[in-house]
């Protein structure tokens, strides 16, 4: 029995290993080539930052993530929107409730501006890596630039097809990449194995002794070591925490040792081109090669994983209706969580390409890389100490300050990188921030813009049309936002059009402050011939309105829905304005049957 069910738990392990850890996997290609090139890799700085690579490893990614963030789930979901929901119900509404809606909203936008740097980063990483084998060490720039920009197309082009049929090869792959940088970190450090000892923090805070406040700069870029760390928490609902944390106790392991390896390598050899690369070549000539495609293979699927990540991050943010209603496609027959985005996915393709373009290398793209990330970790801090205050695990809350001071250092060291392609960061996370904002405040607005009317008011003129016996054969059915109230729309097309039908059926659809579950309910005889269907739905739920439909006995003729045509002069409006007017509605975005659809405009003036 104990071997059936260990069976089962391996096999989710394995799978992490590509679902999560892809990220952090791959930083190990250019972290310290990147530190040592602005610190001189002496004997004591050496030793100071691989303990600085270590316990920022262990303080941000396995104290925070692994043990803090991922006690916090709703129905094994984790993320920035899973903290806000769970933070949401234990606080009174009110300003604090705003200020969390705004965090993580901002978190949000964060995550969203690193699913551009992340894939440009790891794939121009990895294809430099050609600049290493002999007779290519003069490759010009802008042949490595489009051999990552064709990778990067290849991987876009092909992700409305889905990953299922590729998915399970993911795993085997990055245990594979994890498996070569244990055992290539390992056979450097046997060289120098006195450098075990830089896991004693001692050396860290000589560190800081010995070079003063340049040493604070330094910490921008060795949090390139914990980036992608967020994803063990941000993607637990795929497989379970147990899985996650299992495989991260390997992953960690294998990290810590190649870091050592490369201290180890660039004492004995120099730094070069790039730390990891140059050791490879340097212990098994014959075996760079293979070792280079697996990189490619690996940053690829860091990429998959970031884009994946994005794909739900959008579609949780379209459920709570802090984001725009997009076109999502299913790839997957079995699985809901696997969608595509259109839309989404050539944007990110554009902006990947762009941010190759303007930063070429990627130790230039370093220069941008680690604002988003340690925004998004002091954010789960902040939120996190919020949430263990206000539960029984109090005693929490001292270790969660404790990372939330840290990820604060990290976030103010990495302020530096803003005139140095820093910005950049900014201006991509500003983009989503703008359209949550924008979207949110237009949808409230526009809710009270368009004044709807209450029910019972709709009922006294609805009864006396109904009873006038001039009614439509057949059902027909209205979408409203809630059931007590009634749309303009509706009463537009009821009580002054007596568009009236033998039935009539309110429908509304309401998200669930948790991620998964699914009701739906039929209440009859909310007056003669009216009836309401309501549907609750989690906020990472798939709901098939036809289905449901169907299940409860409805064959509807016809299906309205309100379509409001908004006038304004307000700039901030009209932005609005125009994102309502270029994303599909409610029906299309459910794909409710074109045949049987009738919009009804409602002029708004906001």
């Amino acid at each position: 029995m104990k071997q059936t069910a260990a069976a089962p738990l391996w096999k989710d392990v394995v799978k992490s290993f590509g679902l999560v850890f892809g990220d952090i996997g791959t930083s190990p290609i250019y972290t310290l080539t990147v530190i040592f090139a602005l610190t001189k890799p002496t004997y004591d700085n050496v030793m100071g930052i691989l303990s600085l690579v270590f316990w920022t490893m262990t303080i941000l990614v396995s104290a925070e993530y692994s043990w803090l963030a991922m006690k916090l789930s709703r129905k094994g979901e984790g993320g920035t929107i899973v903290l806000k929901e769970i933070l949401v119900r234990l606080l009174k509404p009110g300003r604090t409730v705003a200020f969390v809606a705004f965090l993580s909203y901002l978190g949000v936008s964060l995550l969203l501006g690193d699913g551009v740097i992340t894939p440009a980063i790891s794939i121009l990483s990895a294809v430099e890596g050609l600049e290493l084998i002999p007779g290519l060490e003069q490759m010009p720039q802008a042949v490595l630039i489009s051999i990552a920009a064709a990778i990067a197309v290849l991987l876009f082009v092909f992700q409305y097809k889905g990953t299922d049929r590729v998915a399970s090869l993911f795993g085997p792959v990055m245990v594979l990449w994890f498996a070569a940088l244990t055992l290539s970190g390992l056979a450097s450090l046997l060289q120098r194995p006195e450098l075990i000892q830089a896991m004693n923090p001692a050396y860290a805070l000589k560190f800081f002794q010995d070079n003063g406040f340049s040493s604070f700069f330094v910490l921008s870029e060795v949090i390139l070591c914990a980036t992608g760390g967020e994803a063990l928490y941000a993607d637990m609902g795929h497989l379970g925490r147990k899985p996650i944390v299992i495989a991260w106790y390997f992953a960690f392991c294998a990290l810590a040792i190649n870091y050592l390896g490369q201290g180890a390598f660039v004492l004995s050899h120099g730094g070069g081109k790039n730390i990891l690369f140059s050791m490879i070549q340097h212990q098994a000539p014959v075996l760079y090669v293979p070792f280079l495609l697996l990189a490619v293979m690996a940053t690829i699927i860091a990429s998959q994983a970031m884009i994946s990540g994005v794909f739900s991050v959008i579609y949780q943010g379209i459920n709570t209706r802090i984001m725009p209603l997009l076109k999502v496609d299913y790839t997957s027959s079995h699985l809901k969580s696997q969608i595509y985005i259109s839309s989404v996915n050539w944007c990110l393709l554009a902006a990947v390409i762009f941010i190759m373009l303007v930063f070429r290398r990627s130790e230039n793209l370093a220069a941008a890389y680690g604002l988003a990330v340690t925004g998004t970790m002091t954010i789960t801090g902040i939120m996190m100490v919020m949430i263990y205050r206000r539960t029984s695990m109090k005693w929490k809350v001292p270790f969660a300050v404790i990372v939330t001071a840290v990820d604060l250092v990290f976030f103010t060291a990495c302020l530096n990188k803003i005139p140095h392609g820093g910005y950049w960061s900014i201006v991509l996370a500003s983009i989503p921030f703008a359209t949550i904002v924008v979207w949110t405040m237009g949808q409230r607005a526009l809710y009270r813009a368009l004044k709807p009317l209450d029910l019972d008011t709709f009922l006294v003129s609805y009864n006396q049309i109904y009873a006038k016996g001039k009614n439509i054969p057949g059902t027909g059915l209205f979408f409203t936002r809630e059931t007590p109230v009634v749309p303009p729309y509706v009463v537009h097309s009821i009580i002054r059009s007596n568009i009236i039908y033998e039935r009539n059926i309110f429908i509304s659809m309401i998200r669930t402050d948790v991620p998964f579950g699914l009701k739906s309910a039929l209440t009859s005889a909310l007056g003669p011939g009216l009836d309401a269907f309501v549907i609750k739905a989690g906020y990472m739920e798939v709901v098939e309105i036809e289905k449901l439909l169907k299940a409860n006995g409805i064959d509807e003729k016809v299906i309205f829905y309100g379509v409001e045509d908004i006038k304004t002069a307000n700039p901030f409006w009209k932005f609005f304005a125009t994102m309502k007017k270029q994303t599909p509605n409610f029906v299309q975005f459910h794909n409710l049957p074109a045949g049987k659809l009738q919009g009804v405009v409602t002029r708004v003036e906001m």
